[in-house]
Protein backbone atom coordinates (compact mmCIF):
# COMPACT_ATOMS: atom_id res chain seq x y z
CA UNK A 1 0.00 0.00 0.00
CA UNK A 2 1.51 3.35 -1.02
CA UNK A 3 1.15 6.66 0.75
CA UNK A 4 -1.69 7.47 -1.67
CA UNK A 5 -3.76 4.70 -0.16
CA UNK A 6 -5.15 3.16 -3.31
CA UNK A 7 -2.29 1.24 -4.96
CA UNK A 8 -2.48 -2.41 -3.98
CA UNK A 9 -2.29 -5.72 -5.76
CA UNK A 10 -1.22 -5.85 -9.39
CA UNK A 11 -0.48 -2.67 -11.32
CA UNK A 12 -2.72 -4.00 -14.12
CA UNK A 13 -1.73 -1.58 -16.86
CA UNK A 14 -4.20 -1.07 -19.74
CA UNK A 15 -2.31 -3.39 -22.11
CA UNK A 16 -2.15 -6.25 -19.58
CA UNK A 17 -4.76 -8.93 -19.04
CA UNK A 18 -8.21 -9.51 -20.50
CA UNK A 19 -9.89 -6.72 -22.46
CA UNK A 20 -13.20 -6.55 -20.70
CA UNK A 21 -14.98 -3.20 -20.65
CA UNK A 22 -12.98 -0.92 -18.34
CA UNK A 23 -11.28 -4.08 -17.04
CA UNK A 24 -14.47 -4.96 -15.20
CA UNK A 25 -14.94 -8.55 -14.04
CA UNK A 26 -16.55 -10.89 -16.58
CA UNK A 27 -19.89 -12.45 -15.75
CA UNK A 28 -20.72 -15.26 -18.13
CA UNK A 29 -23.40 -16.78 -15.92
CA UNK A 30 -26.31 -14.54 -16.80
CA UNK A 31 -28.38 -15.92 -13.94
CA UNK A 32 -25.80 -14.76 -11.39
CA UNK A 33 -25.24 -11.11 -12.31
CA UNK A 34 -24.31 -9.00 -9.31
CA UNK A 35 -23.69 -5.55 -10.70
CA UNK A 36 -25.06 -2.04 -10.97
CA UNK A 37 -24.16 -1.89 -14.66
CA UNK A 38 -23.96 -4.78 -17.13
CA UNK A 39 -22.03 -4.46 -20.39
CA UNK A 40 -23.45 -6.48 -23.28
CA UNK A 41 -21.75 -6.91 -26.64
CA UNK A 42 -24.04 -7.11 -29.67
CA UNK A 43 -21.63 -7.73 -32.58
CA UNK A 44 -24.33 -7.84 -35.25
CA UNK A 45 -23.96 -5.82 -38.46
CA UNK A 46 -26.15 -7.68 -40.93
CA UNK A 47 -28.71 -4.87 -40.85
CA UNK A 48 -26.40 -2.44 -42.64
CA UNK A 49 -27.26 -0.87 -45.99
CA UNK A 50 -23.74 0.28 -46.87
CA UNK A 51 -20.41 -0.50 -45.19
CA UNK A 52 -20.33 -3.45 -42.82
CA UNK A 53 -17.80 -3.90 -40.02
CA UNK A 54 -19.65 -2.85 -36.86
CA UNK A 55 -19.55 -6.49 -35.76
CA UNK A 56 -16.03 -5.66 -34.60
CA UNK A 57 -17.21 -2.66 -32.58
CA UNK A 58 -17.79 -4.31 -29.18
CA UNK A 59 -14.35 -5.91 -29.09
CA UNK A 60 -12.62 -2.70 -30.17
CA UNK A 61 -14.54 -0.52 -27.68
CA UNK A 62 -13.65 -2.90 -24.88
CA UNK A 63 -9.97 -2.74 -25.76
CA UNK A 64 -10.03 1.05 -25.99
CA UNK A 65 -11.81 1.27 -22.64
CA UNK A 66 -8.84 -0.30 -20.86
CA UNK A 67 -7.00 3.00 -21.35
CA UNK A 68 -9.48 4.70 -19.03
CA UNK A 69 -9.49 1.96 -16.40
CA UNK A 70 -6.00 2.57 -15.03
CA UNK A 71 -6.16 3.32 -11.31
CA UNK A 72 -8.12 1.99 -8.38
CA UNK A 73 -9.93 4.98 -6.91
CA UNK A 74 -12.45 6.00 -9.55
CA UNK A 75 -12.04 8.86 -11.98
CA UNK A 76 -11.54 12.29 -10.43
CA UNK A 77 -12.86 15.22 -12.49
CA UNK A 78 -11.22 18.44 -11.32
CA UNK A 79 -13.74 20.64 -13.13
CA UNK A 80 -16.69 19.03 -11.34
CA UNK A 81 -14.68 18.22 -8.19
CA UNK A 82 -16.26 14.77 -8.26
CA UNK A 83 -14.76 11.30 -8.28
CA UNK A 84 -16.86 9.36 -10.76
CA UNK A 85 -17.24 5.56 -10.87
CA UNK A 86 -15.81 4.78 -7.44
CA UNK A 87 -15.31 1.15 -6.48
CA UNK A 88 -18.81 1.09 -5.01
CA UNK A 89 -20.23 1.18 -8.56
CA UNK A 90 -20.10 -2.42 -9.72
CA UNK A 91 -19.65 -2.93 -13.48
CA UNK A 92 -19.74 -6.43 -14.95
CA UNK A 93 -19.05 -7.49 -18.52
CA UNK A 94 -21.53 -10.12 -19.72
CA UNK A 95 -19.61 -10.81 -22.90
CA UNK A 96 -21.49 -10.97 -26.19
CA UNK A 97 -24.91 -12.13 -27.22
CA UNK A 98 -24.56 -15.04 -29.62
CA UNK A 99 -24.86 -13.96 -33.25
CA UNK A 100 -26.22 -16.37 -35.84
CA UNK A 101 -24.88 -15.38 -39.25
CA UNK A 102 -27.55 -14.37 -41.79
CA UNK A 103 -30.31 -14.84 -39.17
CA UNK A 104 -31.51 -11.48 -37.91
CA UNK A 105 -34.40 -12.92 -35.93
CA UNK A 106 -32.27 -15.38 -33.97
CA UNK A 107 -29.48 -12.86 -33.38
CA UNK A 108 -31.91 -10.20 -32.18
CA UNK A 109 -33.60 -12.72 -29.89
CA UNK A 110 -30.24 -13.48 -28.29
CA UNK A 111 -29.56 -9.77 -27.76
CA UNK A 112 -33.00 -9.29 -26.21
CA UNK A 113 -32.36 -12.21 -23.85
CA UNK A 114 -29.09 -10.66 -22.66
CA UNK A 115 -30.75 -7.30 -21.95
CA UNK A 116 -33.61 -9.01 -20.11
CA UNK A 117 -31.10 -10.89 -17.93
CA UNK A 118 -29.40 -7.60 -17.01
CA UNK A 119 -32.74 -5.99 -16.16
CA UNK A 120 -33.81 -9.00 -14.09
CA UNK A 121 -30.62 -8.58 -12.06
CA UNK A 122 -31.36 -4.90 -11.45
CA UNK A 123 -28.38 -3.79 -13.54
CA UNK A 124 -28.27 -0.94 -16.03
CA UNK A 125 -27.84 -2.59 -19.45
CA UNK A 126 -25.23 -0.98 -21.71
CA UNK A 127 -25.21 -2.51 -25.18
CA UNK A 128 -22.15 -2.19 -27.42
CA UNK A 129 -23.09 -2.52 -31.08
CA UNK A 130 -23.11 -3.63 -33.74
CA UNK A 131 -25.27 -1.76 -36.21
CA UNK A 132 -28.24 0.28 -35.06
CA UNK A 133 -30.67 -2.58 -35.59
CA UNK A 134 -29.46 -3.99 -32.25
CA UNK A 135 -31.49 -1.24 -30.62
CA UNK A 136 -34.66 -3.06 -31.71
CA UNK A 137 -34.22 -6.09 -29.42
CA UNK A 138 -32.67 -3.94 -26.70
CA UNK A 139 -35.75 -1.70 -26.51
CA UNK A 140 -38.03 -4.71 -26.90
CA UNK A 141 -36.48 -6.16 -23.74
CA UNK A 142 -38.00 -3.29 -21.75
CA UNK A 143 -41.54 -4.57 -22.36
CA UNK A 144 -43.01 -5.17 -18.92
CA UNK A 145 -40.79 -2.48 -17.38
CA UNK A 146 -42.08 1.01 -16.56
CA UNK A 147 -42.32 3.26 -19.65
CA UNK A 148 -39.24 4.91 -21.14
CA UNK A 149 -38.58 8.01 -23.20
CA UNK A 150 -36.05 7.30 -25.94
CA UNK A 151 -33.26 9.82 -26.54
CA UNK A 152 -31.37 9.28 -29.80
CA UNK A 153 -28.09 10.90 -30.88
CA UNK A 154 -27.59 10.19 -34.55
CA UNK A 155 -27.07 11.63 -38.01
CA UNK A 156 -30.00 9.63 -39.36
CA UNK A 157 -33.64 9.44 -38.32
CA UNK A 158 -33.81 5.62 -38.67
CA UNK A 159 -37.61 5.79 -38.97
CA UNK A 160 -38.18 3.68 -42.07
CA UNK A 161 -41.23 1.46 -41.64
CA UNK A 162 -40.51 -1.14 -44.32
CA UNK A 163 -38.32 -1.18 -47.38
CA UNK A 164 -38.35 -4.21 -49.70
CA UNK A 165 -39.72 -6.26 -46.85
CA UNK A 166 -36.99 -5.20 -44.41
CA UNK A 167 -38.39 -4.09 -41.05
CA UNK A 168 -35.49 -4.86 -38.70
CA UNK A 169 -32.45 -3.31 -40.37
CA UNK A 170 -30.44 -0.36 -39.14
CA UNK A 171 -32.78 2.12 -40.83
CA UNK A 172 -35.82 0.89 -38.86
CA UNK A 173 -35.06 0.98 -35.11
CA UNK A 174 -36.68 4.26 -34.12
CA UNK A 175 -39.87 3.33 -35.99
CA UNK A 176 -39.96 -0.02 -34.20
CA UNK A 177 -39.35 1.76 -30.87
CA UNK A 178 -42.13 4.29 -31.47
CA UNK A 179 -44.56 1.40 -32.02
CA UNK A 180 -43.87 0.00 -28.55
CA UNK A 181 -46.42 0.69 -25.84
CA UNK A 182 -43.66 1.14 -23.27
CA UNK A 183 -41.97 3.92 -25.29
CA UNK A 184 -43.71 7.21 -24.49
CA UNK A 185 -41.89 9.38 -27.02
CA UNK A 186 -38.60 10.11 -28.75
CA UNK A 187 -36.12 12.97 -28.78
CA UNK A 188 -33.97 12.62 -31.92
CA UNK A 189 -30.88 14.82 -31.90
CA UNK A 190 -28.25 15.43 -34.59
CA UNK A 191 -30.40 14.46 -37.58
CA UNK A 192 -28.96 16.14 -40.65
CA UNK A 193 -28.30 16.36 -44.38
CA UNK A 194 -29.47 13.71 -46.81
CA UNK A 195 -31.07 10.87 -44.91
CA UNK A 196 -32.08 7.25 -45.26
CA UNK A 197 -35.61 8.21 -44.20
CA UNK A 198 -37.99 9.81 -46.72
CA UNK A 199 -40.23 12.79 -45.91
CA UNK A 200 -43.15 10.57 -44.95
CA UNK A 201 -40.93 8.99 -42.32
CA UNK A 202 -40.32 12.40 -40.77
CA UNK A 203 -44.06 13.12 -40.89
CA UNK A 204 -44.78 9.77 -39.25
CA UNK A 205 -42.12 10.32 -36.59
CA UNK A 206 -43.58 13.65 -35.54
CA UNK A 207 -47.11 12.21 -35.57
CA UNK A 208 -45.91 9.37 -33.32
CA UNK A 209 -44.36 11.70 -30.74
CA UNK A 210 -40.85 12.51 -31.98
CA UNK A 211 -39.03 15.78 -31.40
CA UNK A 212 -36.44 16.06 -34.20
CA UNK A 213 -33.49 18.42 -33.76
CA UNK A 214 -30.60 18.86 -36.19
CA UNK A 215 -27.03 19.73 -35.22
CA UNK A 216 -27.48 23.31 -36.39
CA UNK A 217 -30.76 23.63 -34.49
CA UNK A 218 -29.08 22.15 -31.40
CA UNK A 219 -26.32 24.75 -31.58
CA UNK A 220 -28.75 27.59 -32.19
CA UNK A 221 -30.96 26.55 -29.27
CA UNK A 222 -28.11 25.63 -26.95
CA UNK A 223 -27.77 22.40 -25.02
CA UNK A 224 -29.75 23.59 -22.00
CA UNK A 225 -32.73 24.58 -24.13
CA UNK A 226 -32.64 21.23 -25.90
CA UNK A 227 -32.59 19.48 -22.53
CA UNK A 228 -35.67 21.44 -21.55
CA UNK A 229 -37.52 19.83 -24.46
CA UNK A 230 -36.88 16.34 -23.03
CA UNK A 231 -39.61 15.28 -20.56
CA UNK A 232 -38.34 15.97 -17.06
CA UNK A 233 -38.20 13.21 -14.48
CA UNK A 234 -38.74 10.47 -17.05
CA UNK A 235 -36.95 7.15 -17.44
CA UNK A 236 -34.57 7.53 -20.38
CA UNK A 237 -33.28 4.94 -22.78
CA UNK A 238 -30.32 6.54 -24.59
CA UNK A 239 -29.19 5.30 -27.99
CA UNK A 240 -25.98 6.77 -29.39
CA UNK A 241 -25.01 6.22 -33.01
CA UNK A 242 -21.35 7.15 -33.35
CA UNK A 243 -22.13 8.83 -36.68
CA UNK A 244 -23.93 11.51 -34.67
CA UNK A 245 -20.40 12.83 -34.18
CA UNK A 246 -18.54 14.52 -36.98
CA UNK A 247 -16.39 12.12 -39.03
CA UNK A 248 -13.41 14.38 -38.36
CA UNK A 249 -13.36 12.83 -34.86
CA UNK A 250 -15.29 9.61 -35.59
CA UNK A 251 -14.43 8.30 -39.06
CA UNK A 252 -14.76 4.66 -38.00
CA UNK A 253 -18.38 4.11 -38.96
CA UNK A 254 -20.29 2.67 -41.87
CA UNK A 255 -22.32 5.77 -42.81
CA UNK A 256 -20.31 8.92 -41.98
CA UNK A 257 -22.12 12.23 -42.26
CA UNK A 258 -20.27 15.55 -42.12
CA UNK A 259 -21.55 18.37 -39.97
CA UNK A 260 -21.82 16.30 -36.81
CA UNK A 261 -21.30 16.97 -33.12
CA UNK A 262 -18.04 17.45 -31.28
CA UNK A 263 -17.24 15.67 -28.04
CA UNK A 264 -18.16 18.21 -25.37
CA UNK A 265 -21.46 19.14 -26.99
CA UNK A 266 -22.77 15.65 -26.38
CA UNK A 267 -20.90 15.00 -23.15
CA UNK A 268 -22.48 18.06 -21.54
CA UNK A 269 -25.90 17.15 -22.92
CA UNK A 270 -25.61 13.64 -21.46
CA UNK A 271 -24.53 15.04 -18.11
CA UNK A 272 -27.60 17.25 -18.09
CA UNK A 273 -29.80 14.34 -19.09
CA UNK A 274 -28.50 12.28 -16.15
CA UNK A 275 -29.53 15.12 -13.85
CA UNK A 276 -32.94 15.54 -15.50
CA UNK A 277 -34.25 12.00 -15.03
CA UNK A 278 -33.23 8.37 -14.64
CA UNK A 279 -31.15 6.71 -17.34
CA UNK A 280 -32.27 3.06 -17.42
CA UNK A 281 -30.72 1.77 -20.65
CA UNK A 282 -27.94 2.69 -23.06
CA UNK A 283 -26.63 1.48 -26.37
CA UNK A 284 -23.77 2.79 -28.46
CA UNK A 285 -23.73 1.54 -32.02
CA UNK A 286 -22.23 1.70 -35.52
CA UNK A 287 -18.57 1.76 -34.49
CA UNK A 288 -16.75 0.04 -37.36
CA UNK A 289 -13.09 0.19 -36.32
CA UNK A 290 -11.54 -0.94 -39.58
CA UNK A 291 -12.40 2.41 -41.19
CA UNK A 292 -10.28 4.29 -38.65
CA UNK A 293 -6.71 3.08 -38.36
CA UNK A 294 -5.92 5.83 -35.83
CA UNK A 295 -8.32 4.28 -33.32
CA UNK A 296 -9.79 7.68 -32.41
CA UNK A 297 -13.37 6.48 -32.97
CA UNK A 298 -13.19 3.62 -30.49
CA UNK A 299 -11.45 5.80 -27.91
CA UNK A 300 -14.22 8.37 -28.35
CA UNK A 301 -16.86 5.67 -27.82
CA UNK A 302 -15.17 4.27 -24.71
CA UNK A 303 -14.45 7.66 -23.17
CA UNK A 304 -17.99 8.90 -23.80
CA UNK A 305 -19.55 5.80 -22.27
CA UNK A 306 -17.39 5.81 -19.17
CA UNK A 307 -18.02 9.50 -18.54
CA UNK A 308 -21.75 9.03 -19.13
CA UNK A 309 -21.87 6.09 -16.73
CA UNK A 310 -20.03 8.22 -14.19
CA UNK A 311 -22.70 10.91 -14.47
CA UNK A 312 -25.53 8.38 -14.25
CA UNK A 313 -24.30 6.67 -11.10
CA UNK A 314 -23.26 9.94 -9.45
CA UNK A 315 -26.82 11.19 -9.84
CA UNK A 316 -28.22 7.91 -8.56
CA UNK A 317 -26.09 8.20 -5.44
CA UNK A 318 -27.27 11.77 -4.89
CA UNK A 319 -30.91 10.68 -5.12
CA UNK A 320 -30.58 7.94 -2.50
Amino acid sequence: MSKHGYESGRLNLPFVGHATFAKSPPCLDWDAIEADCAIIGAPFDQGTQYRAGARFGPRAIREASTLFSFGHAGAYDHEDDVTYLPASVRIADMGDADIVHTDTQASHANIELAVRKALAAGALPVVLGGDHSVNIPAVRAFAGEPPVHLVQIDAHLDFVDERHGVRHGHGNPMRRAAERDHVTGLTQIGIRNVSSTAKEGYDDARAMGSDIISVRQFRKLGGDNVLNRVPQGARYYVTIDIDGFDPSIAPGTGTPSHGGFLYYEILEFLQGLARRGEVVGVDLVEVAPDYDQSGSTVFLAAQLLLNFLGFVFHQRAKRT
